[in-house]
């Protein structure tokens, strides 16, 4: 077993990896759009909604299954039992992929015809489904890689999977595509499926270059059930509510007496607001993806301080975190909306969801912490619970007060999800959070932007709320002593 790499280091790493992932990919959806328009693209947009859904269920919960199961017997010390949990993620990743493939195959001219609004994309629906149970199997194989703390061997595959897929991408609709939308489609798609095969390939030699012992079978499937059902059926459950709030939303907004354009107001809060309001969290996410093996691991292994030192540190760093780019999007929600969007009113709805960046970003970090100590079922509950919530406040909200309407059953429902996750969390690990720490840092961070809002030149307001945000959590004794330590020993040593 490799040697592990501290979870801050791990973190940036994955960071580091995405960022890097996502600017590359957004520069080759520049060659793409200019290649075959904006027909094409929203072509294109609609077949991957399809398969995006058929791989939500196709995946049933095996990536994160994966992942909690791995790190429970390396929490053990038990690795010998690995083989076992990733042979029996695998039995039940092609049941689950191979049904979704079948039924996708068949109800291909359906879906081109209904929802893509184009037959002649069937030849696109139907490879795609081809290529579901290869990305599933490689869910099991990053789920695997992650538990196991081989981030940085991932990230090195999932850079050369980009690399392949543009190639093969670029070379099919260069020599054959032309400008037909049908065979661009296609083309990206077989691009996608090709480099995941190339990918899955990678991973399971690089799994078998391990030489890992095998010990004595042991029972995995009423474990694995256990912790990919719930998984399963609040992803497909997410999906199918986001595809029905997608599809309600502009309609039901349509009765509002002022809406003038309800596409349009709806697509610049989820198109243009959202995006900005959460790539800060990028971080964040890495360190979610990192903290369900970790949490799994320390349950595993019985050392309850270690799992009590990780909430608490996480949470911590976690407000801060949320408290700074709250702060940041608000200040400058009109120059990033007007420069990117060249919108304004895009710049008055990011002001108002940045107000909920703190809570948006501790929940994805609470969720993740108690997926990691075994609560999937939990999580399952509280998803049927404020979905549920979303649709219903929806449907009557967004008739009478628009997309205030929607403000409001976004703010309601994530906070009742955080303020359950975070109950649950609290009760499992015990009380590590110190309320009035909350409250002090957001009062440190009103009193920063109401400074800094007086300063015109960008650098200078950054720069004046950093000085008077960071004086005053200080002040405040948000930020301590052993903090400021704990942070200077990141930076100058590389163990934990």
């Amino acid at each position: 077993m490799a040697k592990k790499m501290p979870i801050f280091y791990s973190a940036l790493m994955l960071t580091g990896v995405n960022l890097l992932l996502r600017f590359v990919s957004t520069s080759f959806q520049v060659f793409v759009s200019r290649k075959i328009g904006a027909a094409g693209i929203g072509l294109l947009q609609l077949v991957l909604s399809v398969g995006a859904l058929a791989m939500t269920a196709g995946m049933a919960g095996i990536r994160t299954a994966t992942m909690y199961l791995t790190a429970e017997e390396l929490g053990r010390r038990k690795p010998q039992n690995v083989t076992w949990i990733l042979s029996g993620c695998f039995v039940y990743s092609i049941v689950c992929s191979g049904a979704i493939c079948i039924a996708l195959h068949i109800f291909a001219p359906f879906l081109a015809e209904k929802w893509v609004g184009d037959i002649q994309t069937v030849g696109s629906v139907r490879l795609y489904a081809s290529f579901i149970p290869i990305y599933c199997l490689c869910g099991v194989m990053t789920g695997y890689f992650t538990a196991a703390n081989r981030i940085g061997t991932l990230a090195i595959v999932e850079i050369g999977e980009q690399l392949i897929y543009m190639a093969i991408t670029f070379a099919i609709l260069t020599l054959w595509a032309g400008n037909s939308s049908q065979k661009a489609c296609e083309s990206i798609v077989f691009g996608s499926g090709i480099s995941s095969a190339c990918t899955l390939l990678a991973l399971i030699v690089l799994r078998i270059g391990e030489n890992a012992k095998t010990g004595q079978r042991i029972p995995v499937r009423s474990r694995l059930m256990q912790a990919a059902l719930p998984l399963a059926l609040a992803d497909d459950l997410k999906a199918g509510i986001s595809t029905t709030e997608n599809l309600m939303v502009p309609k039901r907004l349509a009765l509002y007496p002022h809406a003038e354009n309800p596409l349009a107001a709806f697509g610049m809060v989820c198109g243009m607001v959202f995006p900005i309001l959460m790539f800060p969290a990028a971080i964040l996410f890495a360190l979610a993806e990192l903290l369900i093996p970790e949490m799994a691991r320390c349950a595993a292994a019985g050392s309850t301080q270690r799992t009590r030192y990780l909430a608490k540190r996480s949470l911590r760093v976690c407000m801060i975190y949320g408290f700074t780019f709250c702060a940041l999007e608000f200040l400058f929600a009109d120059e990033l909306c007007l420069k990117l969007y060249n919108n304004s009113q895009a710049g008055a709805q990011l002001r108002l969801y940045a107000l909920l960046i703190p809570v948006l970003y501790c929940d994805a970090i609470t969720d993740a912490m108690i997926k990691g100590l075994g609560q999937q079922k939990i999580c399952v509950r509280y998803n049927i619970l404020t979905s549920g919530m979303d649709v219903v406040f929806l449907f009557f909200l967004l008739p009478k007060y628009g997309m205030m309407g929607y403000f409001f059953s976004f703010l309601v429902t994530h906070l009742l999800n955080f303020g359950l996750s975070l109950r649950r969390l609290l009760k499992i690990v015990g009380n590590v959070v110190q309320f009035h720490i909350p409250l002090l840092a957001a009062i440190a961070t009103a009193i920063s932007v109401w400074c800094a809002q007086y300063l015109q030149q960008p650098l200078f307001k950054t720069g004046a709320f950093l000085l008077i945000y960071g004086s005053l959590l200080v002040l405040f004794q948000v930020i301590k002593k052993e903090d400021i330590t704990w942070i200077t020993g990141l930076v100058h040593k590389k163990t934990t």
